[in-house]
């Protein structure tokens, strides 16, 4: 069955930087599922797996633009040290939590002062061009009710 809007898609993947080391993979856990149609993936990612179907294997390349966007310099800030969510004593580069109007963010710690940090709110993949090898394990029809909510339900269905 190929890959179209309202299809379920259950894929493994491997994530490549541009220097081909991989920094993400699910072959070690379980597969990823989406509903094609309904933003669940990247689109470029969406773009190359359309009319795909079990047992293909894609690799596809995504510009920053296509992927989790440039990095953009006015995503640096200054906050209270007091806002951080996570641990106890924080360096550059570790990840942390905070709230903010669109609720719970994570953000990238760049510097540690006394009382304030400065943080980075890109998402971590920004500005990189980004290689994922998929290998597609299983497609199926969307149920009525996932159709409707816009999203798999998993195994004994989803509960909100």
């Amino acid at each position: 069955m190929p890959i179209e809007k309202n299809t379920v898609v259950t894929f493994h993947y491997d994530l490549s930087d541009e220097t081909g080391e991989i920094i993400e993979s699910s072959r070690d856990g379980e597969p990823q599922v989406y509903l094609h149609g309904y933003d669940g993936i990247l689109a470029g990612l969406a773009n190359a797996l359309e009319g795909k179907e079990a047992e293909d294997n894609v690799v596809v390349t995504l510009a920053p633009e296509e992927a989790y966007g440039l990095i953009k310099p006015e995503s640096m800030q200054r906050i209270s040290l007091k806002h951080l969510m996570g641990a106890k004593k924080w360096r550059p580069g570790m990840i942390a939590q905070v709230n903010t109007d669109q609720g719970r963010r994570h953000v990238r710690v760049v510097k540690v002062g006394h009382k304030f940090v400065d943080v980075d709110t890109n998402h971590p993949l920004a500005g990189q061009t980004l290689t994922f090898t998929i290998d597609i394990a299983s497609t199926r029809d969307a149920d009525p009710e996932e159709i409707a909510h816009g999203h798999v339900h998993g195994a004994g269905g989803h509960h909100h």
